[in-house]
């Protein structure tokens, strides 16, 4: 099973305060000790939102709003993508977040990602599903 870490964004992370040396060396080093027991897929830190944009229909209209976005809290500054057996393996790691990035005051939020045999009769036809498969660049 696949799952996302959303690491939550905060007045910092919005803000653009990049990470100290010690700081990026726990975060690389708790990403690695990870991998020795999950499967890492990917993951990054993101932009903060002043430098995004949203899109947004309204009656099947787009309309582009330019960031910053006000709600730190409905907002993400990174994601690590991981495999593993079951959600509590997943929280286990989560709960070893390092104490030194964001000041022991960081939120987390896991969510397991769809696999396309999930999704129902859509997905029934293999055609369908190995082209999904080659766009998203899976096997």
């Amino acid at each position: 099973m696949r799952f996302m870490i959303i690491r939550k964004s905060d007045a910092d992370t919005e803000a653009g305060v990049m990470p100290t040396e010690a700081q990026a060396r726990s975060m690389i080093d708790y990403h690695a000790e990870m991998a020795k027991h999950l499967k890492v897929l990917g993951g990054d830190g993101l932009h903060p939102s002043s430098r995004g944009a949203r899109v947004k229909f309204t009656d099947g209209k787009p309309m582009v709003i330019d960031g910053p976005f006000a709600e730190t809290k409905e907002l993400i500054a990174g994601y690590t993508m991981v495999e593993a057996d079951s959600l509590e393996a997943v929280l286990e790691w989560a709960r070893r977040w390092p104490m030194d990035c964001g000041e022991a005051n960081v939120e987390l939020e896991i969510r397991r990602v769809f696999e396309l045999e999930e999704l129902g009769d859509a997905f029934a036809r293999p055609t369908l599903r190995e082209h999904a498969n080659a766009v998203f660049g899976r096997s």
